[in-house]
């Protein structure tokens, strides 16, 4: 049997792009390498890709000739970005700094950590440590 290696992408549904874009560029310091005004924001994260839609648009038949089924997402969704345990203190600062209110705070039992909060269009954000999943 066949297994897949890793997540190649991972997106959440917006409604509003440009605050979304903006949130998650000076929250994360994600760089764009994509944006079709009103559809979609498409970011690099380390050997992936963070995407951004707008259901209203990505939710209706394609006039494109990249023939990409629809598909689209109501009410918030979860995206978890790893960071390293030694990062906890610094990535609770700069949230602070960022006037992100952390929502909850997670001590796992496998020794791996997390912090929740919410981004402009109220989607579940989760900065993690490997351990959360018992990796590394």
């Amino acid at each position: 049997m066949k297994q897949a290696t890793h997540i190649l992408e991972t997106c959440l549904y917006v409604d509003d792009l440009a605050v979304a874009e903006e949130f998650y560029a000076r929250v994360f310091g994600l760089k764009r390498i994509s944006r079709v005004e009103g559809r979609h924001v498409f970011f690099r994260c380390g050997e992936g890709v963070f995407l951004l839609f707008n259901p209203e648009v990505t939710s209706q038949p394609s006039d494109s000739a990249s023939g990409v089924p629809e598909h689209g997402a109501r009410g918030p969704g979860h995206v978890a970005f790893a960071m390293r345990h030694a990062d906890i203190d610094a990535w609770r600062e700069h949230l602070r700094r960022n006037d992100v209110e952390i929502e909850k705070e997670m001590a796992w039992p496998g020794g791996g950590y997390s912090i929740y909060f919410r981004d402009p269009a109220g989607n579940s954000v989760e900065l993690a440590t490997q351990k959360t999943w018992g990796i590394g």
